[in-house]
């Protein structure tokens, strides 16, 4: 398999606040990666290292066989954050607009064809808010702007989508139903990285765990996370695996 993430004896801290020790994996494409830890844990700062974002302080990353930090091609990621479902963007730009600016790495200063316009369209028609595309991205709830942003990502073609906490504040049924649509998209061959608060979901979507409280639990394929006791290890006497069935 083609290594998309590797990462070597990281290291990273805030000041003398370590939030990532000693962390080695590797990240092959195809995979569907379920990063879980405790609240505090380094999960997020752990991604942001992945994709480069942050520089380790020892030890080495390669993004796609180069390293990190000097990874150019950007349009090959597709990062959702945490407040990607928050209201509190304000640009007044359409659900087409947002999507059409997965295309602009492509076209550098160049107007963009309609071949780019017909992989804007199929973006939307792929996440299912094809009616949605006049729309204010401000008016949509927090599922569907997680859709719109995914959509920018795929007419970007990303071959990584890496998305932290991505359903925090959508209801239930969104939820079950963006699930359904990261299971599709990495059935396309698209690798996927993902923070999720429920247990129950990540195993029960992710053929990858990778279980982090500053250091790494566990890293390996999901039978053999639930069959050790990396969950109580990283979360203490709290954690608990829900199985989750769709």
């Amino acid at each position: 398999m083609t290594a998309v993430v590797s990462l070597e004896n990281v290291t990273f801290a805030y000041g003398e606040q370590p939030a990532v020790r000693d962390v080695s994996l590797t990240v092959d494409q195809g995979d569907f990666l379920g990063l879980i830890g405790p609240n505090g844990s380094g999960k997020t700062t752990l991604l942001h290292l992945m994709l480069g974002l942050h520089s380790p302080d020892s030890g080495s990353i390669e993004l796609f066989g180069e390293p990190a930090s000097a990874f150019s091609e950007g349009e090959r990621i597709g990062y959702v954050s945490q407040q990607a479902t928050s209201r509190g963007e304000t640009m007044p730009v359409t659900v087409r607009e947002v999507v059409t600016m997965g295309r602009f790495a492509h076209s550098g200063h160049n107007r963009l064809t309609e071949a780019d316009h017909d992989i804007v369209t199929d973006a939307l028609e792929t996440v299912g808010i094809t009616a949605l595309a006049d729309r204010q991205i401000t008016q949509l709830s927090g599922g569907q702007r997680q859709r719109a942003f995914i959509a920018r990502a795929l007419a970007s073609e990303a071959d990584l989508l890496a998305l932290d906490e991505p359903t925090v504040g959508v209801d239930a049924e969104s939820r079950d139903e963006f699930y359904r649509l990261l299971d599709s998209l990495n059935d396309s061959g698209i690798t996927i990285i993902l923070i999720e608060h429920d247990i129950g979901v990540v195993t029960d979507r992710a053929n990858r765990i990778a279980c982090l409280n500053t250091e790494l639990y566990h890293h390996g394929d999901t039978e053999s996370f639930v069959e050790s006791d990396a969950l109580t290890e990283a979360y203490g006497t709290t954690g608990h695996v829900v199985e989750h069935h769709h």
